[in-house]
């Protein structure tokens, strides 16, 4: 006779598809803390967050997508509990080093890519220099033209681009402010209480370690590598066309719609969507924006 079934292990199978794994992969040297769920055999999804966050911004998506995908977040460096040697240079072209050395020690080498905010340019490097490893794009709010900057939150990085001397850098310190962190989630949002309060609270928590203002002003600076790397950008897409699903929160005033937009012009079937958010569109919208990967998913990936 077969042994009698807990109740508690059947909801265990139940919820398996899609619990979530929290694991740290060594990358030459960077601990990097990543969040795991979904099938190993399934079609992969690598999720790249931004500025301020974590992957913890990926709570409520990585449930939906893993049961159909193997979903894979990792903290990038400077952000979340990635732990990064002293010595390490805060530059985008090395969180993108760091993160295909990631994909490489987990074995990815095929994988869409999710890309928000400085997750985007971290993933346009891979997507150039792997073409081949992407099955598909979905950016929300992940710029990658120079008509998708919005004037008033770029004018003080433009300066300190444009003359980065120390009276600019500490003009910018205000840009990982409490009230800053708080601002890029709630403005822009028609319903603050759609918003929960944790995410914008642990992304303070995490900016307010030793450290860490010096490491965002040092990415501030080298952000303008990725202005200066948009027309290699768009050669790329023009050239390889991967299929693209942009999904934007249509009142962010840091990565303006237009830039959404954008991506049409370099890819004529790019699908373009507007949710009525903010920069952390996620945030308020994950249904609908996790709804609508799964549907394009399902028809480009393979």
């Amino acid at each position: 006779m077969n042994a009698p079934v807990h109740p508690a292990d059947l909801v265990a199978d139940a919820y398996a598809p899609t619990a979530v794994r929290h694991r740290t992969a060594d990358v030459a040297g960077v601990h990097v803390f990543y969040r795991e769920a979904g099938p190993a055999d399934a079609p992969t999804v690598l999720l790249l967050h931004g500025f301020p966050s974590a992957s913890h911004m990926f709570r409520d998506l990585i449930p939906q997508l893993a049961e159909r995908y193997h979903v894979v977040a990792p903290d990038l460096p400077g952000f979340g509990l990635t732990q990064v040697p002293e010595g390490f240079r805060y530059t985008f072209d090395n969180l993108a080093h760091v993160v295909d050395g990631f994909t490489q020690a987990l074995g990815l080498s095929r994988y869409a890519i999710y890309v928000f905010d400085y997750g985007a340019p971290t993933g346009w490097r891979l997507a150039m220099a792997h073409p081949e490893r992407i099955t598909a794009i979905v950016t929300q709010n992940g710029n990658g033209y120079e008509e998708g900057l919005g004037e008033g939150p770029w004018a003080p990085i433009k300066a300190y681009w444009a003359n980065p001397d120390e009276a600019h850098r500490r003009e910018l310190h205000a840009l990982v402010s409490d009230e800053m962190t708080q601002w890029q989630y709630l403005n822009g949002v028609p319903d603050p209480t759609r918003l929960a309060p944790d995410g914008y609270l642990l992304d303070q928590y995490f900016l307010g370690r030793a450290g860490q203002r010096d490491i965002q002003m040092d990415l501030f600076l080298d952000y303008a590598s990725n202005v200066a790397l948009y027309p290699a950008l768009h050669a790329y897409f023009r050239s390889h066309r991967p299929p693209l699903l942009a999904v934007w929160g249509r009142n962010d005033a840091i990565f303006i719609p237009p830039g959404a937009e954008a991506f049409k012009r370099d890819l004529p079937d790019a699908e373009v969507h507007f949710v009525d958010s903010g920069h952390f569109a996620l945030e308020t919208h994950y249904e609908e924006i996790g709804a609508r990967m799964l549907d394009f998913f399902g028809r480009v990936v393979r």
